[in-house]
């Protein structure tokens, strides 16, 4: 069985000319494998560089941490996090495909398709609100020139940022990869210049007197931060990482990724924490426009180049996000061409920023329920992938992660048992006051002696732990036989250069 692509050996031409990558969800050929581990700085770099990264400190405040334990779990959080998004990526050099074709050898080809729809919610919520900061951002500066930052404004900067998204999602893999090279260097040295500026409104005396908070605290914090920056990706993280070769070292590929996405946001982590905690004031207004509230704080002939560099921080992530959709909307089983995928999901996008943009009066309460709601079953899944990666001693048999009739076969039951049971497992020790409809989650705070709904452990977000811990085990436990008999299975010789659906 293939996957669809849809595109005519006329329309291929047409394609390649303009620069639209035609791969999708096929092995890349070993004569494509030509990218160096080291290229994966510039993705990961570009897509987490952005000031975005600065309001976390506030949100990191939240939870009752003092300026020491809001850095040190906050680097934890960053550090831990993007290292699975390293670790995952290994697949994608050992499998030459993106991570939710990989993500077969565990699920089957059909049973991945469960996994596939959440990483697609993933990504395009992901996506909706890195729009949506965008469009935000543009209308604050606009208002602190004195300017119009209505709606004519937000209309234009929505549409801008679309085309850009848009254009970076379709045309592909190549463009991206440039892309992010620009949006790395542009938005790094303008970054630098924003710290300089604001450094002054740093009081170290007011944020040293920070009291601290429990231990409950500290693990909610460093859990939050995980799902908001490398857990949000590490469902998507091999889909950079199949261009390289396949004798690339794993050490280099976790490496790059890990230092690509974790530099920026530690830097900025930190940075924000320090302003946050000197204003209580800058602080609250974060949480209602995370970005823009930092532009309040600059001298008005740096406001342009501050838009700037949000905007373009912004974007970087949300090409990401769109392009790592349109994989897993077509690992789903949606039969339409890859570049038509990350269209379909611009719209959705864009639907959802207009409303986030236009009529939504909190940003940071949606926002957390979105992170942790969909951070259990993604944790869930980044343990049993990883547990079933580590058992696996050979790359991926190419053909078989296409065919359920394969040594991975189509729907194997133990690991969406798993799935199924760490999520629910993960949502019971979690709660979610967002909104109403979530209210069930955290029902077994009480049953396991943790206080309940209204205790110490209510925000402590051990369920995302939790369900990946389970996944993790329950797959070492329960896999190890499975994995070994399709290893030792008999399969026809696979050509050197082939590529089984393209």
């Amino acid at each position: 069985m293939s996957d669809f692509e849809g595109v005519s050996p006329d329309q291929s031409r047409r394609l390649e000319g303009l620069g639209v990558e035609l791969n999708a969800l096929n092995t890349i050929a070993e004569e494509e494998r030509t990218q160096k581990p080291s290229s994966l700085f510039w993705p990961w770099f570009g897509a987490n560089v952005s000031v975005l990264g600065l309001s976390y400190g506030s949100y990191l405040l939240a939870f009752g941490l003092s300026l020491w334990q809001a850095t040190i779990v906050g680097l934890v959080g960053i550090v831990f996090s993007f290292l699975l998004c390293g670790l995952v990526s290994i697949a994608g050099k050992r499998g030459s495909a993106p991570t939710m074709v990989t993500s077969r050898a565990a699920f089957g080809v059909h049973g991945n398709r469960a996994p596939s729809v959440l990483s697609w919610l993933l990504a395009v919520g992901w996506e909706t609100v890195l729009t949506s900061l965008a469009v935000l951002t543009t209308a604050t500066v606009f208002v602190q020139l004195g300017w119009d930052g209505g709606l004519g404004t937000k209309i234009a900067a929505l549409a801008v940022v679309v085309v850009l998204v848009l254009a970076g999602g379709i045309a592909g893999f190549n463009v991206i990869m440039k892309m992010h090279k620009w949006i790395t260097i542009v938005t790094g040295v303008l970054t630098v210049v924003y710290i300089a500026l604001v450094a002054n409104r740093i009081d170290f005396g007011v944020v040293a007197d920070l009291p601290a908070g429990s231990p409950q605290a500290l693990m909610g914090g460093c859990v939050f931060i995980m799902t908001g920056f490398g857990l949000g990706w590490v469902i998507s993280a091999a889909d950079f990482s199949r261009y390289l070769p396949r004798s690339t070292p794993y050490s280099r590929v976790v490496g790059w990724t890990t230092i690509g996405g974790a530099l920026a946001p530690a830097i900025l982590l930190v940075f924000g924490i320090l302003l946050a905690g000197s204003s209580p004031e800058l602080n609250k207004a974060i949480g209602i426009d995370p970005v823009g509230a930092l532009a309040t704080l600059l001298p008005t002939w740096f406001l342009i180049p501050f838009a700037v560099v949000a905007v373009l921080g912004l974007v970087g992530g949300a090409v990401l996000g769109i392009y790592s959709s349109g994989l897993a909307l077509l690992s789903a089983g949606i039969p339409i061409p890859r570049y038509a995928a990350a269209g379909l999901d611009g719209i959705i996008m864009t639907l959802g920023a207009i409303y986030v943009a236009f009529f939504s009066t909190d940003f940071i309460g949606p926002f957390q329920g979105f992170l942790i709601t969909l951070g259990v079953p993604v944790a869930a899944w980044c343990g049993i992938f990883l547990a079933d990666l580590s058992l696996r001693r050979s790359d991926y048999a190419e053909r078989d992660l296409y065919d359920p009739r394969g040594r991975y076969g189509a729907t194997p039951i133990a690991p969406l048992l798993i799935l199924a049971g760490s999520t629910v497992a993960g949502w019971g020790l979690v709660t979610n006051t967002s909104a109403g409809w979530l209210d069930w989650q955290g029902f077994l705070l009480e049953p396991f002696g943790l206080g309940g709904r209204e205790g110490a452990w209510a925000y402590a977000n051990l369920g995302v732990l939790v369900a990946m811990i389970i996944g993790f085990v329950a797959t070492l436990l329960l896999s190890r036989g499975a994995v070994r008999a399709q290893e030792t299975a008999s399969a026809e010789p696979i050509a050197k250069n082939a590529s089984p659906v393209k």
